[in-house]
Order: structure tokens, then sequence, then C-alpha cells
């Protein structure tokens, strides 16, 4: 992070120094010089402000190292197709979803790094995307009313987004999305969440979970 905080900088102090050369120039009346000058403080501009895009997203996100657990959630049954569903996360207020179905999914985005980006020193992050039902009835699921919750706040610089439309832009990041298995919901179970650099596990909690788990299998 600090190698990526000093890049950031030179690149800013040099795109500087390059509009104030490109203004001298303009005096004298060199403009082939001025214009060089001016396409590379740009430039310059641009890779200050892209390298402020990564490190600034990369602080809103989570760091990933190994398999970690993010997260616990639990059901409650409104009624034979509904439930709500409590994810408590460590150190955030505990959240509340309805979800419809007899199934729900977590999903998360991450973001690991590759040559050239290794040598910043960047550890893999993540941030919690979603949180979905469904039913395990094919037909069910075509017809009946879904509902899918985002769990992330929007940001005007997600380096996650960027990088899924703009890959050309940032060699070396890659965004994926991790996702956990689809997993029953039942009254009063609870499932604890990990992640790893790939996707998401949920491992039953309590008995609960367990006997519904148990019961999904054997369908």
């Amino acid at each position: 992070m600090n190698i990526l905080i000093a890049g950031s900088v030179m690149f800013a102090l040099l795109a500087i120094f390059l509009l104030l050369r490109a203004g001298r120039c303009l005096r004298r009346g060199h403009i082939l010089r001025a214009s060089s000058a001016g396409i590379s403080c740009v430039a310059s501009v641009g890779i200050a402000a892209l390298g402020a895009m990564v490190m600034l997203s990369y602080l809103s996100y989570a760091r990933l190292v190994e398999e970690q657990h993010v997260s616990r959630i639990s059901f409650s049954r409104l009624s034979p197709d509904e439930y709500e569903a409590r994810l408590m996360i460590g150190g955030e207020l505990d959240r509340f979803f309805v979800l419809r179905g007899d199934e729900w999914q977590l999903d998360a985005k991450i973001v690991t790094w590759k040559a050239p980006m290794t040598v910043f020193g960047l550890d893999p992050i993540f941030k919690l995307d979603r949180l979905s039902g469904r039913y395990a009835d094919v037909e069910r699921e075509r017809t009946e009313l879904r509902t899918v919750h985002s769990l992330a706040a929007n940001v005007p610089t997600d380096l996650w987004q960027f990088a899924q439309q703009f890959p050309f832009l940032l060699p070396g990041v890659d965004a994926h999305y991790g996702t956990a298995t689809y997993v029953p919901m039942a009254d009063g179970a609870q499932f604890d969440v990990s992640l790893s650099r790939d996707a998401l596990i949920a491992r039953p909690a309590n008995d609960k979970a367990r006997q519904a788990v148990g019961a999904w299998n054997e369908n």
C-alpha cells in the first residue's frame, strides 16, 4: 500500500511539473514542446488518479487472509414460503431481510492480484454483495416471486466494478464473484459463512440447520 501511495503521489507531482512546463513553453511560443508536455501531463494525471482509485477502493473492502469467518445467518419462518433472515457480521449492526423460497445464497465480490500488481504486496480483498432466495422446484422458480437484496453500498470508485468493465486498464487485477452453494432455509436454522480466495462456504451452526441440510441432501 505504501508503494501504491508513493507511486500516486509521484505521478501527481510529475503532472504538476509537466503542467508548469507546458505553460512556460506556451509563453515562449514553443507550441510542439507545450503539446508534448500537455499530453504527458494528462497521462500522468490519469495514472495518479487510477492509483488513487485503487487505493481508496482497496480501503473500502475487507482483507482476505486464507479462509476466514465473515458472517452468521439465522432464519425465522414467516409463512410456508417466506423467511426472515438475520445477517450477523462482526463489528456491524445485524441486518434483517425477507427471503422467499426454500433455499438461500450469499455472494461476495472478490479481488485478487496477479503480476504486475503483485509488486505492491496487496492482500486479496472482498465485500459481501447480495443475499438471495430461490425455490428448489424449477417450475416455481420460473413463476413465483423471487427476492434479492443488495448488501454493498454503491460507491463512485468501486475497484471490482471498474476491473470488470475495463480490465485492460487494470492488468493484474482479478475481479470475480465468490458464491456460496444454495443452502436450505429452515425455521430456527443458523449457518456460519466463511470465505476462501475463491468461494463462500456455508456450514450448519446448530441442530436445526444440520437437520435441514440432511433432509435436503436426501432429496
